[in-house]
């Protein structure tokens, strides 16, 4: 397997290991699209940046409508940019939904998100191909699915730019008021509703009705690489808590202030990352993840003791007696740092959700495709949010992975071998044809884990 060592400085170039699957016409067809996007927003380090509603994002966003025009999908989007490509074979039918999202971090790989985004177009293109070639040779008319089948490319799922991550899904799936959505504004005070207004995707509607639900993505992790697995089966998400703070100090001269006078906010901020990591180890074995991000200090002045520090933090793990715990520390923990940094810290829980399956005949349906196309796969946890987590708490959901070179993602050197991204369209095209004929009617009902605290 390609280590860091050996990656090639342009993380799309094909290698030799790559020929087996890659080698298709149908493969060839996908990489070449997929390379074309991957154009879209790219940094010097060959990464790219495509935050949600920004200009390469409604690039990413042409290149999406373009593509399915080409393979005769109508396009639309919803009242908060979610964007779809449908094809219609039974009207008046639900939609089987497939796909991902093309917004990424500031800095970012291309494959978190647009991978899964491009995988299910062309999975929807092959099925679509199928479709029109089907003639029973007995003259009767060719079966068509079940379902009618739609790509979408939801809206800011990463959550960098706007608060909170997973937003279109969220809005889907009933779980953000679109309205609520719409009225968020970024850092420099330009809201969603403006943003896609700018863009020319605000569009109307609810979007397509869903019977079901796929997604594939890269693993974002090692465990697969080190495993040797083609195809990773989410079978759960990990639990996890979010919160958005406020560490509240009182400006001050950075040379005439008294030491013991400060109420340095960002003294308290910088403490409460330490605290962080502290909880996580706490715990043996890495069972829990902590991490703090994107402070904003006011008024970030060379000579100015800070007033304000605002800041996110997030707490995940596959044990919830673990969260709990975790929680309660975060809560003492917090309590000593406003005492001893002599400032006033606010907290809000912004979403959550608990160690909530995906349905076990998901799982096992993507067993079966896997089986049936000769790939390797286990079930594996989910440590990051996907819009699958939204939306399998309202229709069947299969989600799948694919390797992660080295485990690196939200960074430049986020690779995923060709022969792995191109087995991993296979598998999707496969589940999602089961999808359209029905296969997961009889699937439990869902049990909704994820939610926004205070927006529903």
């Amino acid at each position: 397997m390609t280590t860091s060592a050996t990656r090639p400085s342009n993380a799309l170039t094909q290698k030799p290991a790559d020929i087996s699957r890659a080698a298709t016409d149908d493969a060839a067809s996908f990489l070449r699209d997929f390379r074309s996007l991957s154009t879209i927003g790219e940094t010097p380090g060959h990464g790219v940046d495509r935050q949600a509603g920004t200009a390469a994002d409604a690039q990413a966003r042409a290149w999406f409508t373009s593509l399915a025009s080409q393979y005769g999908f109508r396009t639309e989007t919803d009242q908060v940019g979610n964007l779809f490509a449908l094809i219609e074979w039974n009207p008046g039918a639900p939609y089987v939904l497939v796909g991902s999202h093309l917004d990424s971090q500031p800095t970012a790989g291309k494959y978190d998100g647009a991978y899964g985004v491009a995988a299910a177009l062309h999975a929807a293109r092959r099925l679509a191909d199928r479709a029109a070639s089907k003639s029973p040779d007995d003259g009767t008319p060719p079966a068509v699915p079940k379902y009618n089948l739609a790509v979408v490319d939801w809206f800011n799922e990463e959550g960098c730019r706007f608060a909170p991550s997973m937003m279109g899904s969220s809005v889907y799936t009933g779980k953000l008021r679109a309205d609520v959505a719409l009225s968020i504004t970024d850092t420099a005070g330009t809201s969603v509703r403006e943003a896609l207004t700018e863009i020319g995707h605000l569009g109307t509607g609810d979007g397509p009705a869903a019977a079901a639900y796929a997604e594939i993505h890269i693993e974002q992790g090692r465990s697969m690489e080190d495993s040797g697995t083609t195809i990773g089966l989410v079978h759960a998400c990990w639990a996890a808590a979010k919160y958005t703070v406020t560490v509240h100090g009182e400006q001050a001269h950075t040379g005439s202030t008294v030491i013991a006078d400060r109420k340095d906010a960002l003294l308290g901020a910088s403490r409460l990352v330490v605290l962080l990591r502290e909880i996580a180890d706490h715990f043996s074995g890495a069972v829990l993840h902590t991490s703090v991000g994107q402070l904003t200090v006011y008024p970030n002045s060379p000579v100015v003791v800070p007033s304000r520090v605002d800041l996110v933090m997030d707490l995940r793990t596959a044990d919830e007696g673990v969260l709990a715990t975790a929680k309660a520390l975060l809560r003492a923990g917090i309590a000593s740092i406003e005492t001893e940094a002599n400032v006033s810290i606010e907290v809000e829980e912004s979403h959550a959700w608990g160690i909530n399956p995906y349905q076990p005949e998901g799982v096992a349906l993507a067993a079966e495709c896997a089986a049936e196309l000769g790939l390797s796969n286990r079930q594996v946890f989910t440590l990051a949010g996907h819009d699958s987590i939204n939306m399998k708490d309202v229709v069947p959901t299969v989600m799948l992975f694919v390797p992660s070179v080295d485990g690196i993602s939200h960074n430049e050197r986020e690779y995923t071998n060709d022969d792995d991204a191109c087995a991993g369209v296979d598998m999707l095209t496969r589940v999602v044809e089961r999808l359209c004929d029905g296969d997961l009617d009889d699937a439990a009902s869902p049990e909704p884990g994820f939610r926004l605290v205070g927006t529903t």
